[in-house]
């Protein structure tokens, strides 16, 4: 579905469909729960922002993760380099962005809610143990397997594909923990179905768990089923 996000529409609607939108509302102090059945427009006016300038960062965050939905490129046909180089940009930029500010969400919920939803307290502990897990596995991948592979697609050499093969290896077991942990917090969320008492930070907080699962399919997929049998199958 297309977006064009303007100043006309009430806050909590931009929330709901774009929940990122509650990282910006949160940075310029914008009330996207209690005060989200108002106009944009009032919003900014009350907080004498400059309404223009944050329009076009809603709409540019928007079209941003729109383009991350709706990849039409056959990675089967992408060069291993080439892959690595997506997968830093697009999934693990994603991951270093939301991770931290998902987290606070999360911790607010279960700090408001967690009394009437003893559940709240598994899920924050069970993401907080993904979200360090998480930023571990992309710096390694990053600083460390990533460049390993480039280095023996650059001169390859048997003892470098077994190092790069015991790598992958280690990595695809990180990849299988961490969806255990994502299966976890869908289990237990009942599959993010919301309680009736549920506020606007609640339902973004579930949206963007959701997201983060679905972007997590995405990139496993690229790495396990698409760069590593490149090396695995040698």
């Amino acid at each position: 579905m297309s977006l064009i996000i303007t100043s006309t529409m009430n806050v909590g609607d931009i929330v709901t469909q774009y929940p990122q939108a509650a990282d910006l509302f949160k940075k310029y102090k914008i009330d996207f729960c209690c005060g989200g059945n108002r106009p944009l427009h009032d919003a900014v006016l009350e907080k004498n922002l400059n309404e223009d300038e944050i329009v076009q960062a809603l709409n540019e965050g928007y079209e941003k993760m729109q383009a991350m939905n709706t990849e039409t490129t056959n990675w089967q046909e992408v060069s291993s380099a080439d892959l690595i180089d997506h997968v830093m940009q697009t999934h693990h930029a994603y991951l270093t962005d939301e991770l931290p500010m998902l987290g606070q969400f999360v911790t607010k919920i279960y700090r408001v809610h967690g009394s009437n939803h003893s559940e709240l307290g598994e899920v924050y502990n069970h993401f907080h143990d993904l979200s360090k897990e998480l930023m571990e596995h992309i710096i390694k991948e990053d600083e460390v397997i990533f460049p390993l592979i480039k280095a023996y697609e650059a001169g390859p050499t048997s003892e470098k594909l077994e190092e790069v093969k015991a790598a992958i290896t280690e990595l695809e077991k990180e990849h299988d923990h961490a969806g255990d942990l994502l299966k976890l917090i869908r289990e237990i969320t009942n599959d993010y179905e919301l309680p009736v008492d549920a506020c606007m930070t609640y339902t973004t907080t579930f949206q963007r768990l959701e997201a983060l699962e679905s972007d997590m399919f995405i990139h496993v997929h690229k790495e396990n089923n698409i760069l590593f049998p490149r090396f695995l199958n040698k």
